[in-house]
C-alpha cells in the first residue's frame, strides 16, 4: 500500500510537533497485566445495565443520553443532519472491552461503544480485547491522513485534455490558495491530473484535521474549480464537481494503495498459551485458516481481504455519528495471520481508508457526542484516536471470529446469543 513520499515525511513532522513521537518507543511496546492490570470487566448479565453504566460514568462523567434521560433534540437542532425530521432511530447500543491500545494517539485501555441490533458481535469484540490486553494490547501506528476529491473535465478531443492535465498540474500553489477561501481547517496536499480520452479526472488531495471532511472537500473543490474556469488556457465543454474517481463511499483497488481518510497498521503477537486458553484453538491451525481464507478472498474478487472489519467499523460509526455509508470504503484492508516469535500468534491489520472525525456531522448528537467522550475522542488529535480505536477495535474482531471458526465454536455461539430465547428456532 503505497504512500507518497512527502506525503509521509510531512506526517511524520506532524507528529513530531504534536509531540506524539517523544518516547514512541516505549509508547507503543506492549504493556500486559503483570505491568499494569487490565481494568474492570463490565458486568456482563442482561439485567446489569445499570451497573455498565454507572461504571462508564466514573470514567467519563454523566452520560444522560446513554441514560435515556437526556430531551431528544428537536427538528431546529437536527438542521444540517437531517431533512424531513420525524423522530429518531433507535439501535440497542453496547460496550465491548476494555481494550489495551499502545498507539500513536490511542494509548490506553478503552470502553467502545458499539451500536448494532446483531446478537453475539459485541461478545466477539470484548472476547478479542481480552485476549489481546492478556498478550499486552494492540499496538496502533498511524501512517497518514488525507481525503479526496476528483472533479471532471471534458474536452473537444484527447490533445487538449492533455494540455490541460500538463497546464494543472503546474498550478498546486494557485489552487491551494483557493481551496484555503473555503476552510480554516483543511488543506490541500496533492494535486493529481488523470487522462482518460478527452476527459481529465483531477484528483485533489485534502488534509481536514479532526472532521472526517466530506463536505470540507466539496467546498474547497468548487474553489478550485472556480479558479480553473476563471484562468485556465484550455477551458472545458462540460464539467463535474465530482466524476466517480475519488473513491468516496465505495471499495476501491486506488483506495487501497494510496489511502482515503486515515491509514492505520494495528497488530498484536498473542503467546501460544493464550490462543489456546481464549480461544481453545492452536496458533498453526488460526494461520492454516487464514491461508486458506486468504486465497478465498483473492479468488473471490475481494477487495483488500479481512474478515468481518465492515461489521465492528459499522458499530462503531453508528455509536460515534460517523457517515454511515463511509463503511463501504472503510472496510477495505488486509488481516495477516502469521507465526511469530516463540511459537505465538502474529496478527496485523492494515486500514488504509478510516473516514472518521470527531468534529462535524453527526458527532454533534448527544448519544454520539457521549461516545466519543467515553472514548476521549474530543480536541486535538480525536479524529486520529478514534481511528486508531477503529482498527484496534477490528484487529480483535478478525482474531475473535477466526478463533471461533477454528475451535468450531462459531454456529453454536450465534446459536446461543444471535437468536432471542436461548437459541430457539425462528
Amino acid at each position: 500500500m503505497t504512500t507518497p513520499h512527502a506525503r509521509v515525511q510531512r506526517h511524520f513532522a506532524d507528529l513530531e510537533g504534536a509531540g506524539v513521537m517523544k518516547d514512541i518507543e516505549s509508547r507503543l511496546a506492549p504493556l500486559g497485566p503483570e505491568q499494569r492490570p487490565l481494568p474492570a470487566a463490565l458486568p456482563h448479565r442482561p439485567a446489569q445495565s445499570g451497573e455498565r453504566l454507572a461504571l462508564l460514568e466514573g470514567l467519563a462523567g454523566p452520560l444522560p443520553a446513554l441514560r435515556g434521560q437526556a430531551p431528544q433534540p428537536g427538528a431546529e437542532e437536527l438542521q444540517g443532519n437531517i431533512e424531513n425530521f420525524v423522530g429518531m432511530a433507535q439501535i440497542p447500543l453496547g460496550v465491548a472491552g476494555p481494550l489495551r491500545i499502545r498507539g500513536v494517539w490511542a494509548n490506553g485501555d478503552f470502553y467502545v461503544p458499539l451500536a448494532t441490533s446483531e446478537g453475539a458481535l459485541v461478545a466477539s469484540y470484548s472476547r478479542g480485547a481480552r485476549l489481546a490486553g492478556l498478550a499486552g494490547g494492540v499496538t496502533c501506528v498511524s501512517l497518514g491522513a488525507w481525503v479526496q476529491r476528483a472533479p471532471g473535465f471534458i474536452f473537444a478531443k484527447a490533445l487538449d485534455a492533455a494540455r490541460f492535465a500538463a497546464w494543472a498540474g503546474g498550478q498546486f500553489d494557485a489552487f491551494h490558495a483557493a481551496a484555503a477561501t473555503r476552510t480554516r481547517h483543511g488543506e490541500l496536499l496533492q494535486v493529481s491530473p488523470h487522462v482518460e480520452g478527452n476527459h481529465v479526472h483531477l484528483v485533489l488531495s485534502y488534509s481536514t484535521a479532526e472532521a472526517a471532511g466530506q463536505n470540507m472537500v466539496t467546498l474547497c473543490t468548487q474553489a478550485v474549480c472556480e479558479d480553473i474556469l476563471a484562468r485556465s488556457p484550455f477551458r472545458p465543454s462540460a464539467w463535474f464537481l465530482e466524476a466517480n474517481m475519488s473513491g468516496d463511499k465505495k471499495a476501491t483497488t486506488q483506495s487501497l494503495l494510496n489511502t482515503r481518510g486515515r491509514k492505520v497498521v494495528a497488530e498484536a503477537l498473542i503467546p501460544s498459551a493464550l490462543v489456546e486458553q481464549v480461544l481453545h484453538t492452536s496458533v498453526d491451525r488460526m494461520c492454516e485458516y487464514w491461508r486458506m481464507s486468504f486465497t478465498g478472498g483473492a479468488q473471490s474478487g475481494s477487495v483488500g481481504v479481512s474478515g468481518h472489519v465492515a461489521n465492528g467499523l459499522a458499530a462503531l460509526f453508528l455509536a460515534t455519528g460517523q457517515d454511515a455509508a463511509c463503511v463501504a470504503e472503510a472496510a477495505i484492508g488486509v488481516t495477516r495471520l502469521e507465526v511469530g516469535p516463540g511459537g505465538g500468534l502474529y496478527a496485523a491489520l492494515t486500514l488504509p481508508n478510516l473516514i472518521v472525525g470527531s468534529v462535524g456531522g453527526g458527532t454533534r448528537l448527544p448519544t454520539a457526542a457521549e461516545c466519543l467522550r467515553l472514548l476521549g475522542c474530543v480536541g486535538k488529535g480525536g479524529a486520529d484516536r478514534l481511528a486508531e480505536v477503529a482498527a484496534a477495535l477490528c484487529l480483535c474482531g478478525e482474531l475473535s471470529i477466526i478463533g471461533a471458526l477454528c475451535a468450531g465454536d462459531f454456529a453454536a455461539a450465534h446459536a446461543s446469543l444471535g437468536r432471542g430465547g436461548g437459541g430457539a428456532r425462528p
